[in-house]
């Protein structure tokens, strides 16, 4: 059997993006294809969990809780359709925070791209998450296919510049890490 590298599971509030304040299970899963210095999963981190053990381990911690969040690292490296028909069989709604660089599964209620890299394999998404450093161009993500956009400071360092970039392109929105400001998880 197949076992997935996870570097945690836990039931919190999404802290950033369309979904902020909504209670999810989140799915962290450790490696990543890039290699970004802000990234905040413990990549050496992990244990190795079956679909099953994953399925019973968001189960037992997020009680009536039927949103999970797979994320990481990059969790494309490790989901596919076996993932995704698992937590639909039980109810779940399923996000994914992702990098954008891989194709994903067929299925995914929710998909939130974070690009770290000009080129990615995505053509599409609900939501374009940008951490915005402070010295990069955005705006050729302007015209990428999503619902919704957002600009998030890079751990809190850089809000008034992410605010000032917004004001000038009110096409993108704002988003805080707000699990950082409540102190959750």
């Amino acid at each position: 059997m197949r076992k997935m590298k996870v570097n945690e599971i836990f039931y919190s509030l999404q802290g950033e993006g369309f979904w902020t304040g909504t209670p999810m299970v989140f799915v962290r899963f450790s490696g990543c294809n890039l290699d970004c210095a802000f990234c905040d999963t413990d990549h050496s981190s992990f244990t190795d969990m079956s679909l099953d053990e994953i399925v019973e381990k968001v189960a037992s911690c997020g009680g009536e809780c039927r949103r999970i969040c797979a994320t990481g690292g990059e969790p494309s490296l490790q989901i596919g359709s076996d993932f995704i028909n698992a937590f639909h069989m039980k109810g779940y709604k399923i996000h994914i925070e992702t990098n954008g660089t891989m194709t994903l599964p067929d299925g995914i209620d929710w998909i939130t791209v974070s690009p770290k890299t000009k080129k990615i394999a995505l053509k599409k998404a609900d939501e374009i998450k940008l951490v915005y450093l402070g010295q990069e161009d955005i705006s050729s993500w302007n015209d990428f296919p999503a619902r919704f956009r957002f600009l998030q400071p890079c751990s809190c360092k850089n809000t008034k510049e992410t605010i000032d970039w917004i004001l000038e392109n009110p096409q993108w929105r704002l988003s805080l890490q707000t699990q950082k400001y409540l102190d959750i998880r």
